[in-house]
């Protein structure tokens, strides 16, 4: 399908209204005021004159047509138009006329929906205000409404006690077993890239000591600190805990109140890795099945078996783990409604503080997305439901919210939690509320002074580039002293 623009440069949200309707499609785009084009396509025109801004959308697709457009008064309101939303608006009513789809998150395509309810209820908007903006301005269905705001409630204690001059530390352990299906993240498998190792821990732990030494001169303090990948516990024991103690004996960890670590894969877990870490200061553990369905788990390249799950969550209790978050994904290849609601039912038996659930996202970087489109017909919106329902009856909260492009059935992520167990760190990293100082191959330092900043900084995205480009990198540590001392 081509978008055709005219009158206006809205690629990025029209494409994004477009993925709702139309999923896992390559998108060609032009700028004309013609429609010259032989396959399915969207004309967006903008057009304004001195009393008026004329939105309308032609769409030709599968050999329906259908034309909408809408005409803004500029001199019968003081209000601002937000040309570019009013324009998704006509394209999503156009694409559902044409299509017979009604996404439930309307045009809301951003990965942060709960942000903008936040910013909404700082502001002074009231529930009534909130649901009103969600359904009238974005086309928000009021399911979607009730989780939004539900999680926006769950937030606002933890949001309310930031420290704003804490930060969180990430450490990224880009090394996996083998790669998931359907996993994009930048990562290698333990075979290709254990050479790489122990370079890749010594100078990890250089930025460590040398990233220490900046949050000291700031008077920045730690808050929480995060272990992901890749699958952290690829590494070996020891490893972890050389890692571990070089952060321990290079920040002040008095103010900490979060410490996780991603076990991730249970054919990484061990006893001694439990312990190491745990020993470590690890306050918080994810073991993450994805599926109860050994099917499933075989499809999507996951070498663990079901029975290895169990073994490594009844370790992680017998070690001491009072915080363990388990993950599960709806939509994967070979799952059934039945299946997936065995899987729900049986987490939820074991009582995890934290439970996940991800809809499965077919990125281009997966190996899923060269394959069978087939899971783009799997029930997963009812998975989702399910989810929702069970959970709430069993007394989780959602606390974090996040949507990622090409997501299945257009639904979301959500973190759920028991009451006083929400990670503050993935609530401060999705609402982009305190700065994230990010160790790594791979990693993004976020750098926040709320409200009003937020800057990044990039390292290296592979491990063998971070090693080989160390000292490059370790320059670009003065943009964190730079940011804060602008402010001061």
């Amino acid at each position: 399908m081509t978008l055709i623009l005219s009158g206006n440069d809205y690629k990025y949200e029209l494409e994004g209204v477009l993925k709702l309707f139309i999923p896992a499609t390559q998108f060609t785009h032009m700028y004309s005021d013609k429609i010259e084009c032989d396959d399915d396509y969207v004309f967006a025109r903008v057009k304004e004159t001195k009393n008026t801004v004329l939105l309308y959308i032609i769409c030709r697709y599968n050999g329906d047509y259908r034309r909408q457009g809408e005409i803004l008064d500029k001199n019968g309101s003081t209000q601002k138009y937000d040309k570019e939303l009013y324009l998704s608006r006509v394209l999503y009513k156009v694409l559902a006329e044409i299509t017979g789809i009604v996404p439930k998150w309307g045009v809301l395509t951003g990965i942060r929906p709960v942000k903008r309810v936040n910013t909404w209820l700082n502001e002074g908007c009231n529930k009534d205000e909130v649901y009103s903006r969600l359904q009238n301005e974005y086309l928000c269905s009021k399911e979607k409404c009730d989780i939004a705001f539900a999680t926006a409630m769950t937030q606002k204690q933890v949001l309310d006690a930031l420290d704003r001059k804490s930060f969180s530390l990430y450490i990224s352990i880009p090394f996996c077993p083998t790669r998931c299906s359907y996993c994009s993240f930048i990562s290698q498998t333990l075979d290709s890239g254990r050479k790489l190792i122990p370079e890749y821990i010594d100078k990890m732990c250089r930025e460590i000591r040398q990233t220490a030494l900046i949050t000291k001169r700031l008077g920045l303090k730690l808050d929480t600190v995060y272990f992901g990948g890749g699958t952290p516990t690829s590494f070996e024991a020891e490893q972890l805990g050389t890692i571990m103690k070089t952060i321990e004996h290079s920040f002040d960890m008095s103010s900490v109140r979060e410490y996780t670590v991603e076990a991730g894969r249970p054919d990484t877990i061990t006893e001694d890795k439990l312990r190491t870490v745990k020993e470590n200061g690890c306050t918080r553990i994810s073991i993450n099945p994805q599926s109860l369905n050994p099917s499933v788990l075989e499809a999507i390249g996951r070498s663990h078996t079901v029975e290895q799950f169990y073994d490594s969550y009844e370790l992680a209790r017998k070690i001491g783990f009072s915080c363990i978050n388990t993950d599960i994904i709806a939509g994967l290849p070979n799952d059934t409604i039945e299946s997936f609601k065995n899987t729900v039912d049986k987490l939820v038996d074991l009582s995890p503080e934290n439970y996940t659930v991800h809809t499965l996202s077919i990125k281009r970087a997966a190996v899923l997305n060269r394959g069978d489109k087939a899971v783009l017909k799997n029930p997963t919106d009812e998975m989702v439901e399910y989810a929702t329902n069970a959970l709430f009856k069993n007394d989780y909260l959602p606390y974090y919210l996040y949507r990622q492009k090409n997501m299945v059935g257009n639904l979301e992520n959500i973190g759920w939690s028991k009451t006083g167990h929400e990670s503050l760190y993935n609530i401060y990293i999705m609402e982009e509320v305190q700065t994230i100082l990010a160790m790594g191959a791979g990693a993004s330092t976020k750098l926040v002074d709320h409200p009003k900043r937020l800057e990044r900084v990039f390292n290296y995205k592979f491990p063998l580039e971070y090693n080989k480009h160390f000292d490059l990198m370790i320059e670009r540590k003065k943009q964190i002293i730079d940011f804060y001392e602008q402010n001061v």
